[in-house]
């Protein structure tokens, strides 16, 4: 083999490997088994749609056990966490008070929109207690691993 047909082979062979051994950085990363993935639960619905609701907070208080949570209350959200907002039930779900008390018993964080409660003429003081107001590095600093987003 001539010295340009060997550098041309050897070049082929160190792609080859790079391609390889970088392939895995390509594709889905995990996080480090050291570190938990977080789940970020984003409700949106109201009374309205008790299902929703408690299907959102039941899913936060299933997740809390094996992963960092957060849960995120915008729109029609703000609704189930005001301090006047009807004790939502349904069918063989936890009500929704019990769920949220729960979620802050645990110390998940249970955050709700500012615009959207200013939009609906409420302040700060309207929530239930420990419901906080939503800041946005809160939204980046509840998990070191990967977040999933579950929207109701």
């Amino acid at each position: 083999m001539n010295p340009r047909s060997r550098a041309f082979a050897m070049c082929l062979c160190l792609t080859a490997v790079v391609l390889t051994i970088g392939y895995g950085s390509i594709g889905a990363q995990s996080a480090p088994a050291s570190t938990r993935d977080g789940v970020f639960i984003h409700l949106t619905k109201g009374p309205e749609d008790a299902h929703g609701v408690l299907m959102a907070l039941k899913m936060a208080n299933l997740m809390a056990g094996d992963r960092d949570v957060l849960v995120y209350c915008d729109l029609n959200g703000i609704n189930t966490v005001l301090k006047n907002a009807p004790d939502i039930t349904f069918s063989t779900f936890d009500s929704s008070r019990t769920q949220i008390k729960t979620l802050l018993d645990k110390s998940i964080p249970v955050y709700a929109c500012p615009a959207c409660i200013k939009a609906l003429g409420k302040t700060p003081d309207d929530l239930m207690p420990g419901v906080k107001m939503a800041e946005k590095n809160a939204f980046f600093s509840f998990t070191k691993g990967r977040i999933l987003t579950l929207d109701y």
